[in-house]
């Protein structure tokens, strides 16, 4: 394992915000949100500070995207470990997770159905905040500026309700989507995040819509290659 990387206590604290975020949501904060939330003036300030953490190899930064932040395991194991944290699968011979890929899923089927597992994989449990039951393969870029690309692979909790701001797998009718959830009085709403795609409006009650699980995490698909 890798030497824990000394971080300022301010570096500390950007940390832990895009790990909460991410737990919380389903995705990291922006500059913008790490500036307001931690009284920065500007979102250069935040920059600067994730460059930081970036060159001691805690994140990794995705250009093109506003969230794109990726959390970096071995480094936050070795981090977690020098501060005392404990994870729920602490020993290295169980401290993986078998996690189905799920493909294309056929209209009406359970989402995990066999025919639509396209393979297993083993992942580190501590990649993720909150263990995921499954991976689903994204497909497009309407959550471009989520930092969720047309091919990863999104880490999913299995869940039927949402608070809004989560990150949610949602069933419509015959398409699965990835979605930012938002509760209205008498709607639903599915928000995209990229400008080109247009928001996608359920009506309470719907009986054709279901929500299928809450994104815990992201892993890009070449890092599996």
């Amino acid at each position: 394992m890798q030497d824990a990387p000394k971080l300022t206590d301010r570096q500390q604290q950007i940390l832990d915000l895009v790990q909460s975020a991410i737990e919380r949501t389903g995705a990291p904060p922006t500059r913008a949100e790490i500036a307001t939330e931690l009284g920065f003036k500007s979102a250069n300030a935040a920059e600067e500070h994730l460059q930081a953490l970036a060159r001691k190899g805690v994140i990794e930064l995705v250009g093109g995207t506003s969230r794109g932040i990726r959390l970096q395991s071995e480094a936050l194991r070795a981090l977690n470990q020098m501060r005392g944290k404990q994870y729920s699968l602490p020993l290295p011979g169980i401290a993986q997770l078998s996690l189905p890929l799920v493909g294309r899923v056929a209209a009406g089927s359970p989402i995990l159905a066999q025919e639509h597992i396209d393979q297993t994989y083993m992942v580190e449990a501590s990649m993720f905040p909150r263990r995921p039951d499954y991976l689903l393969k994204v497909r497009g870029m309407s959550m471009r500026d989520a930092g969720i690309m047309d091919g990863d692979l999104l880490a999913v909790q299995k869940a039927h309700d949402a608070k809004n701001g989560q990150i949610v797998v949602a069933r419509l009718g015959e398409e699965v989507t990835v979605k930012r959830f938002k509760r209205n009085r008498n709607t639903i709403e599915l928000l995209p995040e990229n400008p080109d795609f247009e928001p996608i409006v359920v009506a309470s009650g719907e009986t054709d819509f279901v929500i299928e699980g809450l994104a815990v995490g992201l892993i890009r698909n070449n890092m599996m290659m």
